[in-house]
């Protein structure tokens, strides 16, 4: 599971620089806060619960693990393509933006709780 997070997490890096240096050349800085939930939830978060997840493997291999890893990344893109319709003018998307957030949420706590049970000296 980490190695796969990690692969994952490289995507979404990707997503964020390409963002990033739209946002540069067209100096329009509307998408502010996509490329920031992208970089920080897809490509930091991501990459530090791969790491994680590769170095203690019984927590990648749990269940929590594998509901961690499957609810952050079905609620990050659906989080993430509401916001950005959102920043295009879209508000009537902002309930879309909310279930995004919540199953995010959802796999963050199923990791903590996978951080606390399985990860041990």
């Amino acid at each position: 599971m980490g190695i796969r997070l990690i692969k994952i997490a490289v995507v979404y890096f990707v997503i964020g620089v390409l963002l990033g240096m739209y946002m540069s050349i067209s100096h329009s800085y509307d998408y502010a806060s996509v490329h920031a939930h992208v970089n920080l939830l897809g490509w930091a978060s991501l990459a530090l619960a791969g790491v994680i997840y590769h170095i203690f493997p019984a927590a990648g291999e749990s269940t929590f693990g594998k509901v961690h890893f499957w609810l952050h990344n079905i609620g990050l893109p659906i989080m993430m393509i509401g916001l950005f319709l959102l920043m295009s003018g879209v508000e009537p998307v902002e309930p879309v933006i909310a279930v995004g957030g919540i199953l995010v949420t959802l796999g963050v706590l199923a990791f903590l709780y996978n951080v606390f049970t399985q990860v041990k000296k």
